[in-house]
């Protein structure tokens, strides 16, 4: 029986200001996902997309591993807009 295939469909993306990191996040709709963050008020650029498609999963393993990678060289501060996401 065939193993049946994740779906790629979830891009991590980062959004900037400037060129300074402001928020690490995943998505399965980067257009409706800008859009969203236009409309919030938060103060950010642009919207680089970084990785993808790739599973749920995988996205989900690698955001945090962005994440880390970021406080590590932020002195153990995640970006502007990832306070809930510092695990």
């Amino acid at each position: 029986m065939k193993k049946k295939r994740k779906k790629r469909d979830t891009y991590i993306y980062q959004l900037k200001e400037g060129r300074k990191i402001v928020y690490i996040g995943i998505t399965n709709n980067p257009n409706r996902r800008a859009i969203e963050y236009d409309n919030t008020g938060k103060e950010f650029t642009h919207v680089l997309l970084i990785r993808g498609p790739m599973s749920r999963e995988s996205a989900e393993k690698l955001e945090k591993e962005y994440i880390q990678k970021y406080k590590k060289g932020h002195k153990g501060k995640p970006p502007r807009y990832n306070k809930n996401k510092t695990t």
